[in-house]
């Protein structure tokens, strides 16, 4: 299907300020990069830009650092991997939005790029305060949202800053709305979405749409304990989105009076803190004992999931089954 919506194609960028909002958010380990998939697919957005001599200003988050400046989540590493892929400088500023950062889009030159601290350095970032996608704005004459990761997000540097100036999509917004368009009007069956990721909150949207569309829905990662709270069961330390809890429960009774067969792991990987070198424990069930965390889905889930997907004529998959940060 078409894509319906204005995209970075349709804007006139020659020697335009132009803020992109990119999903740079990618692991970092001793100051590297460790993975730079997002990084890459946002470089068909930024080339497009660059050849046509637009002055590029990138904003993104990294991590979780709850408003605070935190040097371990800073922009610098990824700045580093964005240039040795382009093959050309990118200026980091030091701070999101300020007299700094401000000095520096105003400096650039056609072709030149800008990369901006942490957008969740600024406590105003993910509470969409208008200051600061004003703010933003400011820095830009035209807004470019290439970050499907974080479209879903009412945050300052997409949606505040929208509000302010011409808005388009980038090509990676596009392509991503596009495909999941298609899976969801016209999908080769059977059709089997796979949700994995800390919040149920997060994914509710994606969830009661595939209940209606999709012939099954596999759950896993920590997203699965609000689950099997709403069913009482007891999820031990494991990270549980208390908020989650009644959106899972409408979610079990949604699919218990439709179509899609909604599935969650039949057995755990459990382990005593969140670390690498933890003490592990296969669960064959799905309680979780006091002092133990769930950590990831268990063999048996995994070989029941893997069966499910190879026989499946559509996969959406999003997120991941366990804490592969520990990996």
């Amino acid at each position: 299907m078409s894509f319906s919506k204005l995209c970075v194609r349709d804007a006139d960028v020659e020697g335009q300020r132009v803020l992109v909002r990119v999903d740079f958010n990618v692991p970092l380990k001793d100051g590297e990069v460790t993975d730079d998939t997002r990084i890459r697919a946002a470089l068909p957005t930024i080339n497009h830009l660059l050849e046509r001599d637009a002055k590029v200003i990138l904003a993104s988050h990294l991590g979780r650092p709850k408003g605070e400046v935190v040097e371990s989540l800073s922009m610098k590493p990824v700045a580093g991997r964005l240039a040795q892929l382009l093959g050309r400088e990118v200026k980091l500023s030091p701070e999101v939005v300020g007299t700094e950062a401000s000095a520096l889009a105003e400096a650039l030159e056609p072709g030149e790029l800008l990369l901006l601290e942490n957008t969740r350095f600024e406590p105003g970032e993910t509470a969409n305060d208008p200051e600061l996608g004003l703010a933003f704005a400011r820095l830009a004459d035209v807004f470019v949202n290439d970050a499907f990761g974080t479209a879903h997000r009412a945050h300052a540097s997409n949606v505040g800053v929208a509000a302010d100036l011409p808005a388009y999509a980038g090509e990676l917004l596009e392509k991503e709305v596009t495909n999941l368009s298609a899976v969801a009007d016209d999908p080769a069956r059977p059709l089997v979405v796979v949700l994995g990721g800390a919040k149920v909150s997060d994914k509710i949207g994606v969830i009661d749409r595939f209940l209606e569309v999709a012939d099954q829905v596999l759950i896993g990662g920590a997203m699965c304990f609000p689950f099997y709270r709403a069913r009482g069961a007891s999820t031990g330390n494991s990270l549980v989105e208390e908020e989650g809890i009644p959106l899972a429960a409408e979610a079990i009774e949604k699919a218990a009076a439709g179509d899609c067969e909604l599935c969650l792991p039949v057995d755990l990987v459990l382990g005593r803190e969140f670390s690498a070198d933890t003490e592990l424990m296969n669960a064959d069930g799905t309680e979780v004992p006091d002092g133990w965390m769930g950590l990831d889905i268990g063999p048996a889930s995994a070989a029941n999931y893997a069966e499910r997907i190879a026989a499946a004529g559509t996969v959406l998959w999003n997120g991941p089954m366990g804490a592969f940060e520990l990996g």
